[in-house]
């Protein structure tokens, strides 16, 4: 099956960016080391593309972030180098060589409406209680967005130039990993729809969403009679393990709090996708110029006895 056209709209958008490992091995198995090598190439890689991030939740097996981004040059790009040297870094760690990936990742849209954001927000913070892996957001043994936020601190963690390590080992210098590592941190913004709210009121009004994650997570294991895994189960994971299971459901092309909002959505999606299909056929049989839509990435060129004549969109 194609993969959806890739969209940001003009002005930029707020996106949920999920992406779930080979077989949903637990090859992200949270780890003092993963823990830092994770929280330096995600800095790294928001420093490097400019990226407001808002939350992220790492699990063993998948990822969920919550950011904006202004083009799709901008998302695919941020996406491409988290992805890529989280593939090397976890493999080289816990001895995979095989890809990590199970297939590409998937943007959704999220509406700008404060219901929607909000209703995204909990859901990541909610993800390894959801699972039932911890009793709280707080728990998670692994990168932990939720502890950041609530005590108003940044990410830290580790980039390591393996490019100047590979060139020290190669003219047989003496040196340690750590002298190739970077300190890099991950700056974690507020919610375009608190923007206005201070500090102190961000963190309370996390501090409550929180509370009530782990009110509904407590009452779902008295009602089922279960308990949740733990965080030193978790950490004695075999990284390439696959879960027994794993439940999957079609994700939705957006995330919107009203229908209304979110049929809008889906017209814009949809005349675009119907322009870009226009653009392309014309592109494909040489009947150029071609312009393509805005916030979109031309298809791949077949090749045509005749020169090109591309318009950017």
């Amino acid at each position: 099956m194609a993969r959806p056209l890739l969209y940001v709209p003009p002005g930029g958008a707020v996106f949920e960016l999920t992406s779930r490992t080979l077989h949903g091995r637990f090859l992200l198995r949270p780890g003092r080391q993963l823990n830092q090598i994770l929280a330096g190439i995600l800095g790294r890689a928001q420093r490097r593309y400019d990226v407001d991030i808002y939350i992220g939740a790492f699990l063993s097996n998948h990822f969920h972030l919550l950011a904006r981004f202004e083009t799709p040059h901008q998302l695919s790009g941020f996406m491409q180098y988290f992805k890529a040297n989280l593939a090397k870094e976890a493999g080289r760690l816990y001895g995979w060589r095989e890809k990590l990936w199970g297939r590409r990742y998937r943007p959704i849209q999220v509406s700008d409406e404060e219901a929607a954001l909000v209703g995204r927000l909990r859901y990541i913070l909610s993800q390894a209680c959801k699972e039932g892996l911890v009793l709280s957001p707080l728990d998670w043994p692994g990168v932990n967005c939720a502890r950041a936020l609530t005590e108003g601190r940044d990410l830290t963690g580790l980039w390591y130039d393996r490019t100047k390590q590979f060139y020290a080992r190669r003219q047989g210098e003496a040196a340690k990993e750590s002298d190739f590592a970077t300190r890099e941190r991950v700056v974690l913004q507020q919610l375009p729809c608190w923007s206005h709210l201070s500090p102190e009121h961000y963190r309370s009004a996390l501090a409550d969403l929180i509370q009530e994650i782990e009110d509904e997570t407590r009452r779902t294991h008295e009602e089922a009679g279960t308990q949740p895994l733990g965080a030193s189960a978790i950490l004695r994971q075999d990284p390439h393990q696959r879960p027994p299971r794993s439940s999957r459901s079609p994700a939705p092309r957006f995330h919107a709090a009203t229908r209304k909002v979110r049929r809008s959505l889906a017209n814009t999606y949809a005349l675009v996708h119907a322009a870009y299909q226009r653009a392309s056929l014309k592109l494909r049989r040489g009947l150029g110029p071609v312009e393509f839509p805005p916030g979109c990435f031309p298809p791949r060129l077949p090749i045509l006895d005749v020169p090109y004549q591309l318009v950017p969109g």
